[in-house]
């Protein structure tokens, strides 16, 4: 009885929520982010638990909901790195003060590694994602694995520096650090599967972030608060706000969100992640 009624209360959620985030009431539309997306991440959730019989939220719902937690800090790292690159800013109804404004984002942040993860899981169930992929095999040494990391800290800070020139690079430079310090210190990586000529777990992640780019984009073009972007040398047609280039930085970006998800659990739980699933081969 529980996975029919988080199915509805999701739809529920999504059908209130987009109507008031697009054509509400200030006083409405402008807390409308949050519920849209939880709406998004209890649909999802349950419908890969109606073709797999399984799902985070059914496995786990304390981790569930730690996802929600481990989100936060990961996009203020970007939010700090835009004070930099000024490649997005958000147009808001009205001024909130620092307090108020850092919570309401802090609450907006912690559904994006939720929607990623859940969107993974349910690609997986499919049989196009379902089994191994077998590609190009990369095994660096944990001497290469450092200069990995190495470089994807220089590759970030090189963002900052030259922001003008090498803004890409915050979204591929985080990743390589996060993914290097996860394969060295015994976590789960996108590292280790590539070491083994495994690419299917880099497959699904590419998918969960295109699929939640285009509806992040979507929802947020006739939203208010919303944000817009200025992307340096990145002109041509758009889709909502974003410039078509501009979807590729989704890719590395759900890598990114995969890395620091095993990265806290390594932190806070002291030991190899075996929650997620998407991450393993399956029948479908």
């Amino acid at each position: 009885m529980l996975q029919p009624r988080r199915l509805a209360f999701g739809l529920a959620l999504i059908a209130v929520a987009w109507p008031l985030a697009w054509f509400g009431p200030a006083l409405y539309s402008e807390h409308s982010f949050f519920p849209l997306w939880l709406g998004y991440i209890l649909v999802v959730d349950g419908l890969t638990f109606c073709r797999a019989g399984t799902s985070l939220f059914s496995r786990d719902r304390r981790r569930f909901a730690l996802l929600f937690a481990f989100s936060i800090p990961l996009w203020w790292v970007f939010e700090f790195a835009n004070q930099y690159l000024h490649n997005w800013e958000y147009i808001l109804p009205r001024d909130y003060g620092p307090v108020m404004y850092g919570a309401l984002a802090s609450l907006a942040f912690s559904t994006v590694m939720p929607a990623i993860l859940v969107t993974a899981e349910y690609f997986r169930t499919f049989r196009l994602f379902a089994p191994a992929r077998r590609w190009i095999r990369i095994a660096p040494s944990t001497h290469g694995l450092v200069l990995i990391g190495v470089l994807g800290l220089a590759m970030f800070v090189a963002s900052l520096v030259f922001p003008d020139v090498a803004f890409p690079l915050v979204w591929i430079g985080l990743f390589l650090l996060v993914d290097a310090v996860n394969c060295l210190t015994g976590g789960k990586s996108i590292a280790a599967n590539i070491a083994v000529g495994r690419w299917d777990t880099v497959l699904v992640l590419f998918v969960a972030g295109i699929v939640c780019g285009f509806f992040w984009e979507m929802w947020n073009e006739w939203s208010m608060p919303k944000w817009v972007y200025d992307v340096p040398h990145v002109e041509g047609p758009k889709l909502f706000e974003m410039p078509w280039l501009g979807y590729g930085g989704y890719f590395p970006f759900a890598l990114e969100v995969y890395a620091f998800y095993h990265l806290c659990c390594t932190i806070v739980f002291r030991r190899r992640d075996a929650w997620l699933r998407f991450d393993q081969p399956s029948k479908a």
